[in-house]
Protein backbone atom coordinates (compact mmCIF):
# COMPACT_ATOMS: atom_id res chain seq x y z
CA UNK A 1 0.00 0.00 0.00
CA UNK A 2 2.61 2.16 0.80
CA UNK A 3 4.39 1.32 -2.90
CA UNK A 4 0.99 3.13 -4.06
CA UNK A 5 1.09 6.05 -2.01
CA UNK A 6 4.49 6.52 -3.41
CA UNK A 7 4.13 6.13 -6.96
CA UNK A 8 0.85 8.27 -6.54
CA UNK A 9 2.51 11.42 -4.88
CA UNK A 10 5.24 10.71 -7.73
CA UNK A 11 2.90 11.24 -10.25
CA UNK A 12 1.12 13.88 -9.23
CA UNK A 13 4.21 16.11 -8.20
CA UNK A 14 5.66 15.07 -12.14
CA UNK A 15 2.36 15.90 -13.68
CA UNK A 16 1.35 19.20 -11.97
CA UNK A 17 5.00 20.89 -12.20
CA UNK A 18 5.66 19.47 -15.57
CA UNK A 19 2.69 21.03 -17.21
CA UNK A 20 3.91 24.41 -15.65
CA UNK A 21 7.42 23.80 -16.77
CA UNK A 22 6.30 23.10 -20.24
CA UNK A 23 4.32 25.86 -20.05
CA UNK A 24 7.33 27.97 -18.87
CA UNK A 25 9.19 26.70 -21.85
CA UNK A 26 7.08 27.30 -24.66
CA UNK A 27 6.69 31.13 -23.50
CA UNK A 28 10.49 31.21 -23.63
CA UNK A 29 10.79 28.82 -26.84
CA UNK A 30 7.94 31.24 -28.74
CA UNK A 31 9.72 34.66 -27.82
CA UNK A 32 13.25 32.82 -29.12
CA UNK A 33 11.48 32.46 -32.19
CA UNK A 34 9.66 35.60 -32.14
CA UNK A 35 6.15 33.35 -32.74
CA UNK A 36 3.04 35.26 -33.09
CA UNK A 37 1.53 36.46 -29.27
CA UNK A 38 -1.65 37.56 -30.81
CA UNK A 39 -2.61 33.31 -31.39
CA UNK A 40 -4.82 32.59 -28.49
CA UNK A 41 -2.90 29.57 -27.71
CA UNK A 42 -0.03 32.35 -27.24
CA UNK A 43 -2.42 34.26 -25.63
CA UNK A 44 -2.84 31.35 -22.79
CA UNK A 45 0.78 31.08 -22.36
CA UNK A 46 1.54 34.47 -21.94
CA UNK A 47 -1.71 34.76 -19.32
CA UNK A 48 -0.65 31.41 -17.87
CA UNK A 49 2.78 32.55 -16.92
CA UNK A 50 2.27 36.77 -16.28
CA UNK A 51 1.01 36.14 -12.70
CA UNK A 52 5.11 35.11 -12.22
CA UNK A 53 7.25 35.93 -15.00
CA UNK A 54 6.23 39.72 -14.34
CA UNK A 55 7.50 40.48 -10.93
CA UNK A 56 10.32 38.43 -11.55
CA UNK A 57 11.75 40.53 -15.05
CA UNK A 58 11.46 43.61 -12.58
CA UNK A 59 14.36 42.03 -11.14
CA UNK A 60 16.25 39.83 -13.67
CA UNK A 61 16.77 41.83 -17.26
CA UNK A 62 16.47 39.75 -20.45
CA UNK A 63 20.27 38.97 -21.61
CA UNK A 64 20.98 39.15 -25.78
CA UNK A 65 17.37 40.07 -26.21
CA UNK A 66 16.04 36.41 -24.12
CA UNK A 67 14.23 36.29 -21.61
CA UNK A 68 16.06 35.10 -18.83
CA UNK A 69 13.72 35.02 -16.20
CA UNK A 70 11.46 32.50 -17.75
CA UNK A 71 14.24 30.00 -17.81
CA UNK A 72 15.30 30.89 -14.13
CA UNK A 73 11.75 30.03 -13.41
CA UNK A 74 11.76 27.17 -15.05
CA UNK A 75 14.53 25.77 -13.71
CA UNK A 76 13.19 26.78 -9.84
CA UNK A 77 10.38 24.82 -10.85
CA UNK A 78 12.17 21.61 -11.82
CA UNK A 79 14.25 22.13 -8.64
CA UNK A 80 11.22 21.86 -6.69
CA UNK A 81 9.81 19.27 -8.74
CA UNK A 82 12.70 17.09 -7.89
CA UNK A 83 13.29 17.46 -4.29
CA UNK A 84 9.92 16.65 -3.92
CA UNK A 85 10.44 13.81 -6.06
CA UNK A 86 13.06 12.66 -4.51
CA UNK A 87 11.50 13.28 -0.91
CA UNK A 88 8.86 11.19 -1.61
CA UNK A 89 10.18 8.22 -2.79
CA UNK A 90 12.32 8.77 0.87
CA UNK A 91 15.94 8.88 -1.55
CA UNK A 92 18.32 11.20 -0.24
CA UNK A 93 19.93 13.82 -2.66
CA UNK A 94 23.27 16.05 -2.93
CA UNK A 95 21.34 20.35 -3.34
CA UNK A 96 24.42 20.61 -5.38
CA UNK A 97 23.85 17.14 -7.83
CA UNK A 98 20.40 18.33 -8.28
CA UNK A 99 21.92 21.80 -9.44
CA UNK A 100 23.39 19.79 -12.24
CA UNK A 101 20.88 17.60 -13.01
CA UNK A 102 18.27 19.93 -13.03
CA UNK A 103 19.99 21.54 -16.33
CA UNK A 104 20.05 18.41 -17.81
CA UNK A 105 16.05 17.52 -16.67
CA UNK A 106 14.98 20.97 -18.75
CA UNK A 107 17.19 20.55 -21.80
CA UNK A 108 15.68 16.79 -22.24
CA UNK A 109 12.75 18.56 -21.63
CA UNK A 110 13.31 21.40 -24.60
CA UNK A 111 14.11 18.42 -27.03
CA UNK A 112 10.84 16.29 -26.06
CA UNK A 113 9.23 19.50 -26.70
CA UNK A 114 10.35 19.57 -30.40
CA UNK A 115 10.33 16.14 -30.91
CA UNK A 116 6.16 16.01 -30.25
CA UNK A 117 5.71 19.72 -32.25
CA UNK A 118 8.10 17.96 -35.48
CA UNK A 119 5.87 14.82 -34.79
CA UNK A 120 2.18 16.76 -34.50
CA UNK A 121 3.90 18.81 -37.40
CA UNK A 122 4.11 15.55 -39.78
CA UNK A 123 0.92 13.94 -38.66
CA UNK A 124 -1.32 17.06 -39.54
CA UNK A 125 0.67 17.32 -43.10
CA UNK A 126 -0.29 13.68 -43.76
CA UNK A 127 -4.22 14.24 -42.29
CA UNK A 128 -5.06 18.04 -42.95
CA UNK A 129 -2.39 19.82 -44.85
CA UNK A 130 -2.45 23.57 -45.91
CA UNK A 131 -5.03 24.27 -43.07
CA UNK A 132 -5.06 27.02 -40.64
CA UNK A 133 -5.06 26.52 -37.40
CA UNK A 134 -3.60 28.93 -34.45
CA UNK A 135 -1.95 25.85 -32.44
CA UNK A 136 -0.50 24.82 -36.43
CA UNK A 137 1.15 28.05 -36.59
CA UNK A 138 2.56 28.11 -33.48
CA UNK A 139 4.02 24.45 -33.99
CA UNK A 140 5.71 26.00 -37.20
CA UNK A 141 6.62 28.87 -35.66
CA UNK A 142 8.86 27.08 -32.63
CA UNK A 143 9.47 23.88 -34.99
CA UNK A 144 11.05 26.29 -38.03
CA UNK A 145 14.34 26.75 -37.17
CA UNK A 146 15.14 23.34 -36.50
CA UNK A 147 13.64 22.40 -39.70
CA UNK A 148 15.30 24.94 -41.71
CA UNK A 149 18.71 23.58 -41.75
CA UNK A 150 17.14 20.06 -41.89
CA UNK A 151 15.61 20.56 -45.26
CA UNK A 152 19.35 22.46 -46.71
CA UNK A 153 20.78 19.13 -45.80
CA UNK A 154 18.29 16.88 -47.05
CA UNK A 155 16.00 18.85 -49.56
CA UNK A 156 12.44 17.31 -50.18
CA UNK A 157 12.51 14.88 -53.34
CA UNK A 158 9.34 13.79 -55.46
CA UNK A 159 7.09 16.06 -52.70
CA UNK A 160 7.94 13.89 -49.80
CA UNK A 161 10.03 15.96 -47.30
CA UNK A 162 12.42 13.51 -45.09
CA UNK A 163 13.82 15.85 -43.24
CA UNK A 164 12.12 15.54 -39.76
CA UNK A 165 13.14 11.62 -39.78
CA UNK A 166 16.92 13.63 -39.41
CA UNK A 167 15.55 15.84 -37.30
CA UNK A 168 13.90 12.69 -34.93
CA UNK A 169 17.74 10.93 -34.91
CA UNK A 170 19.17 14.08 -34.24
CA UNK A 171 17.27 14.91 -31.32
CA UNK A 172 17.18 11.04 -30.25
CA UNK A 173 20.78 11.31 -30.06
CA UNK A 174 20.69 14.43 -28.22
CA UNK A 175 18.07 12.91 -25.51
CA UNK A 176 20.56 9.51 -25.06
CA UNK A 177 23.22 12.18 -24.65
CA UNK A 178 22.44 14.03 -21.78
CA UNK A 179 21.70 11.84 -19.24
CA UNK A 180 24.98 10.96 -19.89
CA UNK A 181 26.44 15.03 -19.45
CA UNK A 182 24.15 15.85 -16.35
CA UNK A 183 24.07 12.66 -14.82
Amino acid sequence: MDNFFISAGSYLISTFFGIYIIIVLLRFLLQVVRADFYNPLSQFIVKATSPILIPMRRLIPGLFGLDVSSLILAYILQYIENILLFAVRGIPVSPIFLLWHNIGSLLILILYIYFFAILIQVIISWVNPGTYNPATALIHHITEPVMRPARRILPPFSGLDLSPILVFIVLNLLIMLVPSIFG
